[in-house]
């Protein structure tokens, strides 16, 4: 490790043991869910490479043994070099003695006392694991940028006890195997050689309870250093800015580095975009949505709903003279430099916590950089896709204008085979479960229609409620529509009548002659 344990931000003792109220793992089990998991998820790839080693025994073909392997190189080369470096930019007690004070606070109230390096990431995560350090075993804790700007310093806290005393429950073998075999089996679930459902997904289901009663032991512990209400606050503000930062911020940053770009500003335009209640009340209903189709029980997180209601209201804790504005960091402007150019740099935004996340072929001077907040606000109202989706929805209907393509939708609506024209917008749909088909089917057509109708509305006088999202629009009476709310209401309940009032209201047969 490039890191010392000289930098650590606490000092080494022994961790004493479990938080009470966590799950107690039966030994047998957990090792029999571990193996059972572990076998259905790379079974599908062990057989297919057994089948190209067989055919290549049979045939005589070197090269259908030779050119799997190849394909396996980078998987190898990147589990068994990567996870040697550290995600993230490094923090030190020294740069950063504000931060190191609430770190080490929260280790010492909930009894953490390993070493432990503290580094910032670009995305909203949260998360701890072990690394080694000088032949000794010390921990990371990773804190994203976007919550140390957003959440409150009490609120910050309580992510941070919830996390360190959330790791005291893996310190021990077996845990930490079983909840290592159910990520694997998750990940292999979207993979080519995915997994049979009818085996995995049972499995999931079963040792789901697992790591939902580690969360919520640990949050009952936040809740205990910092109160329950703080806590509880928390975990809904980090539910909020996780979504909306996926569902904004990373639109952003693809965006402009198409165009050969990145915003300089990012994290101020996003901090901007969190002040709007619009954008907290999408982004919270995106959350409730994705969570609702965990289908397979992948989630190891219970749903935000759950996690607050089991918090008690106790009222602030001893932690609360942290205070109500955000922890500001002495290096901010440095920090925020280098976790934009890490995000538009990096093979993926979404890749960017990777162990090793270095970049990938693009480097910071390839790119222009940009502030967003001085750019045409239209540009970067969501959905950033529209113009795709309204042609995906003429595709799909055979109409050429907008107009006609939403009559069609209406219709089809109507009918009650509106499905099948969500499949032709997204072919992928047929592969997906059944449970969660006509929910993502809904929120395919929906936005597909708001893309179509946000336009005409707008040609008709309506104009844009928020400077960060294109379907919340307010009419030339003062009424404020939510065009998405609307759409998903009429598709799942099969009443496109409100829809059709929206339509009449437009004009749209004045837009379409313009």
């Amino acid at each position: 490790m490039t890191e010392s344990a000289d930098t650590s931000w606490h000092d080494r003792s022994v961790m004493d043991g479990r938080i009470s109220g966590g799950p107690q793992v039966s030994a047998v089990r957990a090792w029999s869910f571990t193996a059972a998991m572990a076998a259905v998820a790379w079974l599908p790839l062990i057989g297919f490479l057994l089948l190209i080693a067989a055919g290549g025994l049979v045939w005589g073909g070197w090269q259908m043994i030779a050119l799997p392997m190849l394909w396996l190189l980078p998987a190898l080369y990147t589990r068994a070099v990567l996870p040697d470096a550290l995600p993230g930019r490094a923090v030190r007690p020294d740069d950063e003695p504000e931060l190191a004070a609430l770190v080490r606070d929260m280790a010492e109230r909930t009894g953490f006392g390993a070493p432990l390096l503290v580094r910032i990431v670009p995305e909203p995560a949260v998360l701890t694991y072990r690394v080694r350090i000088g032949g000794g075993h010390a921990y990371a804790l990773l804190l994203g940028l976007p919550l140390v700007r957003a959440l409150s310093a009490t609120h910050l806290a309580a992510v941070i006890a919830h996390e360190l005393a959330h790791e005291r429950h893996f310190d021990d073998r077996r845990t930490r195997a079983l909840l290592a075999a159910r990520v694997a089996l998750a990940e292999r679930l979207e993979g080519r050689l995915r997994p049979l459902a009818p085996l995995a997904a049972p499995l999931l289901r079963a040792t789901q309870p697992w790591p939902w009663q580690e969360e919520l032991a640990a949050d009952a512990e936040a809740a205990r250093v910092v109160g329950g209400d703080a806590a509880r606050e928390a975990v809904e503000w980090v539910a909020v800015i996780d979504a909306a930062f996926d569902g904004i911020a990373q639109d952003w940053v693809e965006d402009l580095v198409e165009e050969g770009s990145y915003p300089v500003d990012l994290y101020e335009a996003f901090d901007l975009a969190l002040q709007d209640p619009l954008v907290r009340a999408r982004a919270a209903r995106e959350d409730a949505e994705e969570e609702a189709l965990d289908v397979y029980a992948t989630a190891t997180h219970p749903p935000t709903a759950v996690r607050t209601a089991a918090l008690p209201h106790t009222g602030t804790g001893t932690s609360a003279a942290y205070g109500s504005a955000p922890l500001v960091l002495r290096d901010a402007e440095v920090v925020a430099e280098w976790c934009v150019q890490h995000l538009a740099c990096a093979d993926g935004p979404g890749g960017t916590l990777q162990a090793g996340g270095g970049g990938g072929a693009l480097r910071p001077e390839d790119l222009k950089p940009v502030r967003l907040l001085q750019l045409d606000a239209d540009r970067f109202r969501l959905p950033a896709d529209g113009g795709h989706r309204a042609e995906a929805l003429a595709a799909a209907t055979g109409q050429s204008s907008p107009t006609g393509a939403l009559r069609a939708a209406l219709d089809a609506v109507a009918d009650g085979d509106w499905y099948g024209l969500a499949r032709r917008m997204r072919p992928q749909l047929r592969w997906l479960p059944a449970a969660v088909r006509r929910s993502l089917g809904c929120q395919v057509l929906a936005s597909a229609m708001g893309a179509a109708l946000v336009p005409l509305l707008l040609e008709a006088g309506w104009s844009c409620t928020s400077r960060w999202m294109s379907t919340v629009l307010t009419a030339p009476d003062g009424t404020v529509v939510d065009l998405y709310e609307v759409l998903v209401t009429a598709v799942d309940g099969g009443d496109p009548a409100p829809v059709h009032a929206l339509l009449d209201k437009s004009g749209t047969e004045k837009a379409e002659r313009a």
